[in-house]
């Protein structure tokens, strides 16, 4: 089924879950069909959505689920910070190969390509957009581009210490002023993935906690050892 519209979308993920299908890079779990089981059985447990990196697996996963999928490109630039999705070209491929949803680094540093550009690309492929954002005014700047989704992505992970906990008060500060905020970034329990809705979250993803099993060994083992 075809998600690409926001009726569509809002019906599928509204007040759900989206899980990350991301495994550690080169881990034992960093396969193509691990990625596609681990979507189907977000999708058997509950999830509304998920969200997958790079072209080919979001083309796996389009094949074997009828659910919407969020779909990102990771590229580590010599010349920029920006890691999510960077290029045009990044776009064209996530949309032919089944994404609803393409989703864009929307943070105000230096890029390859503007993040107006991405979201006129992402629009002429009959896609919808979602800005990967750190703070407020980008968030508010995405909104005003016209992004179908805002997501609080990449709040702690531009510069400085990573925060322990997710940011619910950028949640709060957010919902009022656009439809569709995306919970995103260190939601690692449940009770923390309710408490997004009850800021105001349109949906919350999360990943490391379901869908990275060697760092959730990690947080037991460290546990046992203190």
């Amino acid at each position: 089924m075809n998600f690409r519209t926001p009726a569509l979308i809002d019906s599928a993920l509204r007040g759900r879950l989206v899980v990350s299908c991301q495994p550690v890079d080169r881990g034992p779990m960093d396969l193509d069909g691990i990625v596609v089981a681990l979507a189907a059985a977000a999708i058997a447990g509950g999830a509304g959505g998920v969200r997958i990196e790079s072209a080919r697996r979001v083309a796996a996963v389009s094949r074997a689920l009828d659910a919407p999928i969020i779909g990102i490109v990771k590229r580590d630039l010599a010349d920029s910070p920006v890691r999510i999705t960077p290029f045009l070209e990044d776009v064209a491929e996530l949309a032919v190969a089944g994404a609803d949803i393409i989703a864009v680094d929307a943070t105000a540093r230096p890029r390859p390509v503007s993040v107006a550009k991405l979201l006129e690309h992402i629009r002429s492929l009959g896609v919808l957009g979602m800005a990967d954002c750190s703070n407020v005014e980008e968030a508010l700047a995405a909104h005003q581009l016209g992004f179908d989704v805002v997501g609080t992505t990449l709040s702690g992970y531009v510069g400085g210490d990573i925060p322990a906990g997710p940011d619910i008060a950028f949640i709060r500060a957010i919902s009022a002023r656009m439809p569709r905020v995306m919970a995103e970034g260190r939601f690692n329990t449940p009770a923390s993935a309710a408490a997004a809705i009850d800021a105001g979250a349109w949906s919350v993803t999360v990943g490391t906690a379901i869908t990275r099993t060697e760092v959730v060994t990690g947080w037991f083992a460290d546990a046992l050892k203190a």
